[in-house]
C-alpha cells in the first residue's frame, strides 16, 4: 500500500495530511500531491472549499521546504480558512507563513525575508507588489484558489507580468468554462484532475443554509436544534474541523456521527463542506441532505443540486423578529407622543376608499423599503497638481516609463495623465488634484529602471520672506 512519503512528501507534511484524514490511496491525493511536490503545474476541478485542496497544497508546501517563496491568492472572506489549513499542514515544519488581512505586517516581514508563504486576497497582493514588498520575480510557487469567486479577476494580470516562467502554478476551480482562458494563459500543459460539475447531472432534493465561512461551526448548533433529527451524520471533506464541530453538536452521542468518506444511513446528513457531485449522490442515498453554502459557493451549489429549498436558522429568524419589534415600538411611540392631525387629514380620503389596515400596510412597506437618496457625487476638481518623483534624466528615465507604471501597475487612466517634466535628478507628473495624494502614495516605493523611487505631491519651492538689501548687503529700513 503506497504512503505519502512514496508520493514525494517529507514526513512532517505526510503525517499532517494523514492526520486530516487523507490517504495515499485516494485518487485525488495520489495525483495532486506528487505533482505539486515536484514543482509541476496543476489544474484541479473541485468544490470551492479549501479542504478539498489539501493534497495539492501539501505538495506546494513540501516544495517550499526546499526554498523559494509561495503566494496563495483567495477571496478575503476565505483567508482565515486557508490560514487554518496551512497551519494544520505545516505546523511540524519550519515554514514561515503570513495571512495578510492588511499590508503592514506582511510588508515588514517580506522586506526582511522572513516569509516563505503569503496568503492574501488579490487586492492586498497587488498593493504589496506595487510597494515593492512582494517581489513577484522571487515567487516560485503560485496558488490560485477558485478565481471565479474573486471580486475582480483582472487584479491578477499585473501580478503575473513579473512571475518567472518556471514558477509553479496551481489553480483550483469549480467553473472550468469561466477559467478556460486563464488556464490557457497562465498554466498551459498543466496536469488536470477532477471532474467538472457541469459534466454530471444534478441531484436532489436538498435543503440549503446560506452561512458565512466564519459562522459554519456555530451554525451547526442552530441547525441541529431546528431540525432535531432522530439520527444525524455530519459529513466533512477532511478532519480539520472535527474538534470544533464536536464541541457544538455533542458528537459523542450515539445518534450523532462525524464522518469523512462514505456517510452511513441517518435521518439527516449535514454536509459541512460542499461535496463533489458524486459524493452528493452518495449522501442522498444515505438520508435527507442539508448543505452549508458560503456566499461564494452559491453558483456551485446550484450546478450540483436541484431542487433546493433554503432553510432559515433560528438565530437569523430571531434577529428579524427583534427588528420587527423595534419597528412596532417606534410606531407605538409616534401614536402616543405625536400629533397626527396633518397625517390624518392627508390620509382621510384614502380611509374612505380603502381598508385602513391596507393603507397602514402600504405606508409601512414604503417606510421600510424606500432607501434614502444617495448624495450627489462630488464634481471633479478641474485643478491639477504635480507629483514629484525622485528619478530623472541621469537615471535614464523617460516619460514612457512613468506612463507604463501609472497605467499598467497602478491602473490609472491614461487620459488623466498630463505633462511629464523630466529634470536631471527628478521628474514632475501632472495629474488631476483629487487624485494626487492617493497616486503619490501608490508610487512611493515602486521600482522604475531598477531604482526604488520616492514620490510626493509637489508643493512648489519654499520661498523665504522678501527682503530689500542695500549695497552693503544689510537690510534697508523703510523711511518713516
Amino acid at each position: 500500500m503506497p504512503t505519502f512519503e512514496d508520493l514525494h512528501l517529507t514526513p512532517p507534511i505526510a503525517v499532517a495530511l494523514e492526520r486530516l484524514g487523507w490517504s495515499a490511496d485516494d485518487a485525488r491525493a495520489r495525483e495532486a500531491a506528487p505533482t505539486t511536490a515536484r514543482g509541476n503545474n496543476l489544474v484541479a476541478f473541485t468544490p470551492p472549499v479549501p479542504a478539498h485542496a489539501a493534497p495539492g497544497l501539501a505538495g506546494l508546501l513540501n516544495r517550499l521546504l526546499e526554498g523559494g517563496r509561495g503566494l496563495l491568492l483567495a477571496p478575503a472572506s476565505q483567508l482565515d480558512e486557508w490560514g487554518a489549513l496551512v497551519h494544520d499542514l505545516s505546523r511540524d515544519s519550519r515554514l514561515r507563513v503570513q495571512v495578510a488581512h492588511g499590508t503592514s505586517r506582511a510588508m515588514r516581514r517580506l522586506r526582511t525575508g522572513a516569509l516563505d508563504l503569503v496568503i492574501a486576497s488579490p487586492e492586498t497582493a497587488l498593493t504589496l507588489a506595487t510597494r515593492s514588498a512582494l517581489r513577484m520575480e522571487e515567487v516560485t510557487a503560485l496558488f490560485l484558489a477558485w478565481p471565479e469567486t474573486w471580486a475582480d479577476e483582472d487584479k491578477i494580470t499585473p501580478l503575473m507580468q513579473d512571475l518567472p516562467k518556471d514558477a509553479m502554478r496551481v489553480i483550483y476551480t469549480a467553473s472550468p468554462e469561466r477559467m478556460g482562458a486563464l488556464v490557457e494563459r497562465y498554466a498551459r500543459k498543466a496536469l488536470t484532475i477532477g471532474v467538472p460539475a457541469e459534466s454530471l447531472p444534478t441531484a436532489g432534493p436538498v435543503r440549503t443554509v446560506g452561512v458565512p465561512w466564519a459562522r459554519r461551526v456555530p451554525a451547526l448548533a442552530d441547525l441541529v436544534e431546528l431540525l432535531d433529527p432522530a439520527s444525524l451524520v455530519i459529513w466533512t471533506a477532511d478532519r480539520s474541523r472535527h474538534a470544533a464541530i464536536a464541541q457544538v453538536v455533542s458528537a459523542g452521542e450515539p445518534d450523532v456521527r462525524l464522518v469523512t468518506g462514505d456517510a452511513p444511513a441517518a435521518d439527516i446528513i449535514i454536509a459541512f463542506d460542499l461535496p463533489t457531485a458524486e459524493r452528493l449522490r452518495q449522501l442522498l442515498g444515505a438520508g435527507d441532505v442539508v448543505l452549508l453554502v458560503p456566499p461564494e459557493a452559491e453558483s456551485y451549489a446550484a450546478r450540483i443540486a436541484a431542487p433546493r429549498r433554503p432553510l432559515q436558522l433560528p438565530s437569523l429568524v430571531d434577529s428579524v423578529m427583534d427588528a420587527a419589534r423595534a419597528q412596532r415600538a417606534a410606531i407605538t411611540k409616534a401614536i402616543e407622543q405625536g400629533k397626527p392631525n396633518r397625517a390624518l387629514l392627508t390620509l382621510a380620503p384614502l380611509f374612505e376608499r380603502h381598508d385602513p389596515a391596507a393603507v397602514a400596510a402600504a405606508l409601512f412597506d414604503l417606510w421600510t423599503s424606500s432607501a434614502p437618496a444617495a448624495p450627489a457625487p462630488l464634481p471633479d476638481i478641474p485643478a491639477t497638481s504635480k507629483i514629484y518623483v525622485g528619478l530623472g534624466k541621469k537615471d535614464g528615465a523617460t516619460a514612457n516609463d512613468f506612463v507604463a507604471v501609472l497605467t499598467k501597475e497602478l491602473r490609472f487612466e491614461r487620459g488623466k495623465i498630463g505633462r511629464i517634466e523630466l529634470r536631471d535628478a527628478y521628474s514632475l507628473i501632472e495629474i488631476p488634484a483629487q487624485d494626487a495624494e492617493k497616486l503619490a502614495g501608490a508610487l512611493n516605493g515602486i521600482t522604475v529602471r531598477r531604482k526604488r523611487v520616492t514620490a510626493r505631491v509637489d508643493r512648489g519651492p519654499a520661498r523665504p520672506p522678501r527682503r530689500e538689501n542695500g549695497p552693503s548687503g544689510r537690510p534697508v529700513r523703510p523711511r518713516s
